[in-house]
C-alpha cells in the first residue's frame, strides 16, 4: 500500500494541503507495523492484542509480519488446548491361567500397568489356580466433543 503511494498510483485515501495521506487506522497498533517496517521484527507490549496487529499488517498488505503473527497465535493457540491427557484404570479379575491371553490381546490403546496377586487360591480340576487383579489404562484426550481416545491433531503435532 505504501509502496502504492511512492510510485504515485491514485489511492481512495484522503491528502491534506500538504499532500499527506491521511489513514483512518487506529495508531495503537501502528507501532508495531513501522517497528517491523524499520528491523524486520515483531515487538509487542504485553497487553497488547496480536489480533489487532494482524489486522493492521493484513490491511497494509504486510506479507512477511501476517505470517509470523498468525504462526503466533497459532502456536499460542496450541499451548492453550494442549492438555494433558487423562488416564482412565481399569482392575480386571482374573485366574493365572487367562493371565498371558488377556495381556496379550490387549487393545485399542489399553496397555497393562500392574498385576496384584490377591492371595485367594482355588483348586479346578486338578490345579491349584491363583486369582490376579490386573490393572490396566487407557489415555483420553479432550476434544470439543468430549473425551477422546484420539490425540487431536495439534497434540500429534
Amino acid at each position: 500500500m505504501m509502496a502504492s503511494w511512492s510510485t504515485g498510483e491514485e489511492l481512495q485515501s484522503d491528502q491534506d494541503e500538504t499532500g499527506a495521506y491521511l489513514i483512518d487506522r487506529d495508531p495503537t497498533y501502528f507501532g508495531p507495523i513501522l517497528n517491523f517496517l524499520r528491523h524486520g521484527k515483531l515487538v509487542l507490549d504485553k497487553d497488547m492484542a496480536e489480533e489487532g496487529v494482524l489486522e493492521e499488517a493484513e490491511f497494509y498488505n504486510i506479507g512477511p509480519l501476517i505470517r509470523i503473527i498468525k504462526d503466533r497465535l497459532e502456536e499460542k493457540d496450541y499451548t492453550v488446548t494442549q492438555v494433558p491427557p487423562k488416564h482412565v484404570y481399569r482392575v480386571l479379575q482374573c485366574q493365572e491361567e487367562e493371565l498371558t491371553q488377556m495381556v496379550s490381546t490387549m487393545s485399542d490403546g489399553w496397555r497393562f500397568e500392574q498385576l496384584v496377586n490377591i492371595g485367594s487360591t482355588y483348586n479346578y480340576g486338578n490345579e491349584d489356580q491363583t486369582e490376579f487383579l490386573c490393572v490396566v489404562s487407557k489415555e483420553l484426550y479432550n476434544s470439543p466433543n468430549g473425551l477422546s481416545s484420539e490425540p487431536s491433531r495439534k497434540v500429534k503435532l
